[in-house]
């Protein structure tokens, strides 16, 4: 009895230790680094050191806390218009990634067994390479007289873009939202497709001959079934490229060109150029909070959604 009590209460506190292992990961890689840059983007600055926010002296506890940044960030258009402008480029990045992912997912998930390995492989080919020689290898391929940009000059692609105001002139691809964009949906592709596919190929295929057989077309079948079926996979997908997508610097920077209004690369000036790091701790809470707030509503709501349908 002794024994089975004694193996009950190891399994409860393996269990606990399971449960506990990602709290202590966000615990340790998101929750100190972020109070870390909270800390010094509310501390005055005296030379290179910054002063403690909470201080004890005498028996009197003191708190001082300086909002100066945050301050100056509602009254500057710039850094409303950067986050604006971030915001923009990730959505569209996402619904690109979803709209040119979604059917490449399906037609694996779909596929033979044993032709799903090699397709998954060309999903992960892209990794094999470093990531800073695959954006640099777009540049190459989209300044005059790349094959890519001499293709879509050919195909008058490049009307249709500057009608769109993508770019800023015939033929000139490079430091435009075009090549922005291609170079994002190019790298964050893969993050949308394959948790699509592992959520596609776990679907039960019952439920579209149930669907067949009641009537349903196959447009009809795949709207009312494999759609609402695959939201977590979109939801993850989504998540897994809008979300780096709004902080990216290297991108924007190698492609997007010097007009292009990104956090990442206002971040960088801030903490770099301008050696301002309180100010450049505030972008980045301000940054933080505009991701994980509607992240943290969506969750909750998704949750008792969940609770309901039980």
């Amino acid at each position: 009895m002794n024994r089975l009590r004694a193996l009950l209460a190891w399994i409860v506190r393996g269990r606990t230790a399971v449960i506990g292992l990602p709290y202590l990961w966000l615990l340790a890689f998101f929750l100190l680094p972020f109070l870390i840059v909270l800390k010094i983007s509310v501390s005055e600055v005296d030379g290179v050191v910054f002063k403690e926010v909470l201080s004890f002296k005498d028996g009197v506890l003191a708190l001082s806390v300086k909002l100066s940044n945050y301050v100056f960030i509602t009254e500057d258009d710039l850094y409303f218009k950067t986050y604006l402008s971030s915001i923009k480029y990730a959505a569209v990045t996402t619904v690109l990634c979803l709209a040119i992912g979604y059917p490449f997912a399906y037609f694996m998930a779909r596929a033979k067994a044993s032709l799903q390995p090699a397709l998954l492989m060309l999903v992960m080919l892209p990794f094999w390479t470093s990531f800073l020689l695959r954006v640099y290898a777009w540049k190459g391929l989209l300044t005059e007289h790349g094959w890519v940009s001499d293709l879509l000059i050919a195909l008058r692609v490049d009307h249709l873009l500057l009608a769109a105001g993508v770019i800023p002139a015939l033929g000139k691809f490079m430091n435009s939202p075009f090549s922005l964009v291609l170079g994002m949906v190019y790298t964050y592709l893969p993050f949308m497709i394959l948790p699509l596919y592992g959520n596609l190929a776990k679907m039960d295929l019952r439920l579209l001959e149930a669907a067949s057989d009641l009537g349903a077309t196959p447009w009809v079948a795949f709207w009312k079934v494999t759609v609402p079926l695959s939201k977590a996979g979109i939801i993850a997908g989504s998540m897994l490229v809008f979300i780096p997508c709004i902080g990216e610097f290297v991108i924007p920077e190698l492609l997007g060109g010097p007009q292009t209004l990104m956090i990442g690369r206002v971040l960088w000036d801030e903490f770099f150029s301008n050696n301002d790091w309180p100010m450049a701790s505030t972008v980045a809470v301000v940054m933080v909070l505009l991701i994980l707030v509607p992240l943290a509503i969506f969750n909750r709501y998704q949750a008792q959604a969940q609770e309901q349908r039980k």
